[in-house]
């Protein structure tokens, strides 16, 4: 396309046609993006690499750093913590089946039958018996976050030497990253960082380490150390940020160095104040005129004196011009604690983790801890999200097949064998700040027909089954012992008057006329404009 010439432009290209094209040409290459153009001051990065050649060249190192932060340092440990608990919470991802008929109802049977058998298999979901199913989330995530990746074998049906350890022949081999090589590489069957794939770029096969490579016992890489896995039976829970890239990377990768300065900046401090605790002293002499030697002993040799350095003290032995100084090393730093809040607040942007929950700085009114928390609980329910398509529901619809395979469920006929895999996962709950203003929202929301029961319920991390079916016991077992209980609404109507007093109450603005509490005491009572609770 040529350049477009303005009015001088024109004139010029009249007399002289070339010089009016390269004036317009030379104007037209001025105009770019400043960020685009490197100064002295402001160095650009060059490197035009994949994200998959990026991860193997840096991944092991970050992975290497992230672990020595998490093992040393309390900031990067908490913020790992914070982040495991608000992804997948105190007991991991819980799953509630939902399948369905022709007609697209739950059929409960089925619901239960899988329900009790997941529950039974949560106990002992791993080869090694030693971490129960909320275990296994918490190691899988931290292992995802910290390391950038994470590899679990799922193993079904009779293995050599294996014991489920459930009526569900079905078990999980949970493998560390180190374990699938970055440096093993086969171009001649498309093996790229230990992972193979076809020609499309899809993994097929995973050649994994038997043995851990950080093992005192383990010699150099060879191929008689390596195990294929097919994909079908491989998860890769990866933490990627390239469209194309296989190999995960730490989500503390951006946030390392400024860990280590807070890390390094703390202990200067620290020190500096140790040394500022050994309170020093120096006697500050007067002029040479006012000097007379000092003390001498009998034999007129010069003394030296001993001034200890205790409460209360009184120096009464200084020479003429003498006087005590206290050296001032300027400890604490009084910027110290606005300087690591400021760092801190950089920190969980990068690990996108609550800042509050990172610093334990809870300060803030109400609306602002709430702003906070809605806005960050998006960024964990999204990685939440990632979890469970990467991992837990890949689990679950094996558990599913292995669980009928094995006859420990029987599925009903009428079932929509399409809705077997279907079901609610359920993460961590989202934090009350304030339950009463919460807990009354939600009722709000309910009796409007804004939100449903079983949404609030499972928000909440519980099953709306397991709520109704303790709720519909208590109950039960309050009728059987008389008890009238606050929460029965249908109950209500039938408790016990309360007794009548001989004075005539007080009515106080907004009250209910004959309004009473359970102890027979008249009390103000705000007027809701709905009198029927109790629907």
């Amino acid at each position: 396309m040529p350049p477009r010439l303005n009015a001088l432009d024109r004139a010029i290209a009249a007399v002289s046609p070339g010089w009016g094209m390269r004036r317009a040409a030379s104007r037209q290459a001025l105009a770019y993006y400043e960020a685009a153009q490197p100064s002295r001051l402001r160095q650009q990065s060059r490197d035009h690499s994949s994200g998959e050649r990026l991860a193997q060249l840096s991944a092991r190192q970050i992975r290497a750093q992230a672990r020595h932060l998490d093992r040393n340092h309390d900031l990067a440990r908490g913020g790992l913590n914070v982040m495991v608990r608000n992804i997948v919470g105190p007991r991991g991802i819980g799953v509630d089946p939902q399948p369905r008929d022709a007609d697209d109802n739950i059929v409960d049977d089925l619901a239960r039958q899988l329900t009790h058998a997941w529950a039974e298999w949560s106990e002992r979901p791993e080869v090694t018996w030693q971490h129960d199913w909320a275990s296994v989330c918490h190691l899988m995530c931290r292992s995802w976050l910290r390391d950038g990746e994470a590899l679990t074998q799922m193993i079904s049906g009779i293995v050599a030497q294996l014991d489920h350890g459930t009526e569900v022949a079905f078990s999980l081999e949970l493998i560390e990253a180190d374990q699938l090589p970055l440096d093993y590489h086969d171009e001649t069957r498309n093996i790229r960082a230990g992972i193979q794939r076809n020609a499309w770029g899809r993994p097929t096969t995973y050649w994994v380490l038997k043995h851990h490579p950080g093992e005192d016992s383990f010699a150099l890489i060879g191929t008689d150390q390596l195990k294929p896995v097919s994909s079908a039976r491989m998860l890769h829970l990866r933490m990627v940020d390239r469209i194309g890239q296989l190999r995960g990377v730490s989500v503390l990768a951006s946030v390392i160095t400024r860990l280590e300065d807070i890390k390094d900046y703390e202990e200067s401090e620290r020190i500096a104040a140790k040394i500022a605790a050994c309170l020093a002293a120096y006697i500050r002499k007067g002029s040479p005129t006012e000097y007379n030697g000092g003390p001498v002993d009998e034999s007129g040799n010069p003394t030296r004196r001993n001034l200890r350095m205790q409460a209360g003290i009184i120096f009464d032995d200084l020479q003429p011009g003498e006087e005590i100084g206290v050296i001032d090393s300027k400890r604490p730093n009084p910027q110290m604690g606005a300087f690591r809040d400021a760092n801190l607040r950089a920190v969980s942007a990068g690990m996108d983790a609550g800042y509050s929950s990172l610093s334990r700085n809870y300060n803030g009114s109400y609306s602002a801890q709430r702003q906070e928390l809605v806005e960050q609980r998006t960024g964990y329910e999204l990685l939440t999200e990632h979890f469970v398509g990467l991992y837990v529901r890949p689990i679950w619809r094996a558990f599913v097949d292995a669980a009928i395979a094995s006859g420990r469920v029987k599925v009903p006929a009428g079932v929509d064998r399409r809705t077997l895999y279907k079901a609610d996962f359920r993460g961590p709950p989202m934090t009350w700040i304030d339950p009463r203003k919460e807990a009354e929202a939600l009722r709000l929301m309910t009796r409007s027909g804004f939100r449903s029961l079983t949404q609030i319920v499972r928000e909440r991390g519980s099953s709306v089954v397991d709520v109704f079916e303790e709720l519909s016991r208590e109950r039960k077992l309050a009728k059987e012992l008389g008890l009238v209980l606050e929460s029965d609404a249908a109950t209500k109507g039938s408790a016990p008057a309360p007794p009548t007093s001989t004075a005539t109450p007080r009515r106080h603005q907004g009250q209910r006329p004959g309004a009473a509490n359970l102890d027979g005491d008249t009390t103000p009572q705000p007027i809701t404009g709905d009198d029927n609770d109790a629907d």
